[in-house]
């Protein structure tokens, strides 16, 4: 069961969520999962959101591949991760912004409800170009380096 998250509205996908708000959507439904669609090379120089605690599963797909350019198997990775419709999706990238085309992409292909976590992973870079002001980790939520056991690509940890 979903629980009340008041999503902030957004267009063509099923709102936004403040990191807070989508790690309460995946502690408390068990059928919610977290996308996180950067790049291999950011899971590994960045790292990448624990959510063995909240006992929902992460998937790690690409939106766009190395050179910046778009995952042509985004859909397909996705099915192959085991997501289905009616369950909520969640998808996170480093700031917040590839995670909306992702959600909108899932949303019109019958996946979700697909919600864009604001904010990211880390969030964007402050006046001084460090990204440690908003997201995912600034906010205190779990995460760990992709050396830790994060799994390949398209595949459920």
């Amino acid at each position: 069961m979903t629980p009340q998250i008041d999503p902030r509205p957004a267009d063509g996908y099923a709102g936004d969520l403040t990191p807070q708000q989508a790690w309460d959507l995946l502690a408390a439904d068990p059928a919610a999962v977290l996308v996180d669609v950067r790049t291999e090379g950011e899971w590994r120089a960045i790292g990448v959101p624990d959510t063995t605690a909240a006992g929902a599963p992460a998937v790690f797909v690409e939106w766009v591949q190395a050179g910046g350019r778009p995952n042509p198997g985004f859909l397909a990775d996705l099915a192959a991760a085991g997501l289905s419709a009616g369950a909520p999706v969640v998808f996170l990238c480093r700031s917040g912004q590839r995670s909306i085309g992702a959600a909108r992409l899932a949303t019109s292909a019958g996946l979700g409800p697909a919600y864009n976590v604001l904010e990211g992973f880390e969030g964007g870079p402050g006046f001084d170009g460090v990204r440690d002001r908003e997201g995912w980790k600034v906010r205190g939520l779990p995460w760990r380096t992709y050396a830790d056991g994060a799994p390949a690509t398209g595949v459920r940890a």
